[in-house]
């Protein structure tokens, strides 16, 4: 499964790189079939977030180590470096910009943004 990852380099700058979580087929959930899983990792919390159509914010780092899965609507993420990433529905988004100059995101289209933050030990 491929996600987005921005981190923040040692100057604090907010990157974009491509990453990839792997799947494994296992009895998860018996007698239902096996299915594919990444391994258990720790969490802290989840929230469900929704922005309206129109919402921008100001350059900020993520409040916390955090992944990000989006389910309705699109995010358009810049990084501190200047690329820009759109996040829709099905991706996800590893936030690891929690200090240092962070991104900036903006709601584009019509339709409000939602999606589950997952924050990360």
């Amino acid at each position: 499964m491929q996600f987005h990852r921005l981190y923040e380099d040692e100057s604090g700058a907010s990157h974009f790189e491509d990453g990839r979580i792997d799947l494994k087929l296992a009895d998860f959930a018996p007698p239902a079939p096996a299915m594919h899983l990444t391994e258990a990792a720790p969490a802290t919390h989840y929230r469900i977030v929704e922005l309206p159509a129109g919402w921008t914010s100001e350059p900020h780092p993520a409040p916390a180590r955090q992944i990000f899965f989006a389910l309705a609507g699109t995010l358009e993420v810049t990084a501190s470096d200047g690329e820009t990433r759109q996040i829709g529905p099905g991706d996800a988004w590893l936030m690891e910009d929690a200090s240092g100059l962070g991104h900036e995101a903006r709601v584009v289209g019509a339709d409000l943004f939602r999606a589950v933050i997952v924050q990360l030990d």
